[in-house]
C-alpha cells in the first residue's frame, strides 16, 4: 500500500489462519492486505464460514458477516466477496479499487490452468515453497501436459514450459539442484529458447561437477556465445554484496532462518 493504515477494528487476540501460506491474520486490516496483494490464492480455503464466524465473534463485525455470508457460494463473484470486506473501513483509495477492478477482470478472463500456476506463483512470493512445488506438480499432471511434446499445441507447450520453469526455480530455493536441472531441462525441450537454455546450464554447472559441465557442453554443441552468457551470468552472482554477520545477533540470524525454513517447507 502506498501509506500507513492505522487499524480501525480490534486486533483479537484469537487468529484465523490462512492455510495458503500458513500465516495467522489478527485483525480487518491484515486480511485486507492479504486479499488485496493476493487474489490467486483467495479460494475455498479463505471464502468459508469459519472466517464469517471469525469476522462475527472475533473482531465483533456481525453487520459485515452477514453481508458477506450470502456469497459463500462456489458460483459467486468474487468481488462480491471482497468489496465488503475492503469498503467496511475504506481500506482503498480510488486509485487502488480500479487496479482491483482490473486485476478481477483479468483473473475472470483467464483460464483454470492459468489461474492455478498463479496461485503457485503467490505462494512461491509468500515463501511457501513446498506448497507451490505441489501446486506445480498437480497442475503438471493433468494430461492436456503429459503428450510428448509433438503431440502438443504451440500454447501448451509455451505453457507448459513456463510452469516447469517456476518449478525449477522452487527446487532451487530448497537447494534440490538435481531436480531443478530436470525442470529446466524439460522447460528447454518444449520452447527451446536461448534463455532457457542458460538457465538450463547454470543449475547444471551448480548442480555437477566441472568435468560434466565442460562434458554436457561438448554433448549439446553449445556455442561460444550461450557459454559467454552464462559466464556473465555467474560473475554478475559472484559480484553481488553479501549480507555481514559480524555486528549482528547470530541467535536472531538463526532463528530468521528456521522460521523461514518451516515456513517455506510447510514443516
Amino acid at each position: 500500500m502506498s501509506a500507513y493504515i492505522l487499524c480501525q477494528t480490534r486486533r483479537t487476540e484469537t487468529p484465523f489462519f490462512l492455510e495458503n501460506i500458513s500465516t495467522n491474520i489478527y485483525s480487518l486490516e491484515e486480511l485486507c492486505y492479504f486479499l488485496y496483494h493476493n487474489l490467486p490464492l483467495v479460494d475455498e480455503t479463505v471464502i468459508r464460514e469459519d472466517l464469517c464466524k471469525w469476522i462475527e465473534t472475533e473482531l465483533q463485525l456481525p453487520g459485515l458477516a452477514e453481508r458477506l455470508r450470502p456469497h459463500l457460494g462456489r458460483f459467486s463473484d468474487l468481488q462480491d466477496f471482497l468489496y465488503p470486506i475492503f469498503k467496511e473501513i475504506n481500506y482503498l483509495n480510488y486509485d487502488e479499487l480500479r487496479s482491483l477492478s482490473s486485476r478481477l477482470s483479468q483473473l475472470e478472463s483467464q483460464t483454470f490452468y492459468e489461474r492455478q500456476k498463479l496461485k503457485g506463483d503467490a505462494m512461491v512470493r509468500n515463501g511457501m515453497t513446498v506448497n507451490a512445488i505441489r501446486a506445480y506438480q498437480k497442475l503438471l499432471s493433468y494430461a492436456e501436459f503429459n503428450l510428448p511434446p509433438e503431440e502438443m499445441v504451440e500454447e501448451e507447450k509455451r505453457f507448459a514450459s513456463a510452469v516447469h520453469h517456476n518449478l525449477g526455480c522452487a527446487f532451487a530455493r530448497l537447494f534440490q539442484m538435481d531436480k531443478a536441472v530436470e525442470c529446466f531441462w524439460t522447460s528447454y525441450e518444449l520452447v527451446p529458447d536461448q534463455k532457457e537454455l542458460v538457465t538450463y546450464l547454470l543449475a547444471y554447472k551448480n548442480a555437477r561437477t566441472p568435468l560434466e559441465y565442460e562434458s554436457r557442453l561438448a554433448e549439446l554443441s553449445i556455442d561460444e556465445s550461450v557459454k559467454r552468457q552464462v559466464e556473465e551470468k555467474l560473475d554478475h552472482f559472484a559480484r553481488l554484496p553479501e549480507t555481514p554477520v559480524y555486528g549482528r545477533s547470530t541467535d536472531t540470524i538463526l532463528e530468521r532462518l528456521t522460521r523461514e525454513y518451516h515456513r517455506s517447507t510447510g514443516s
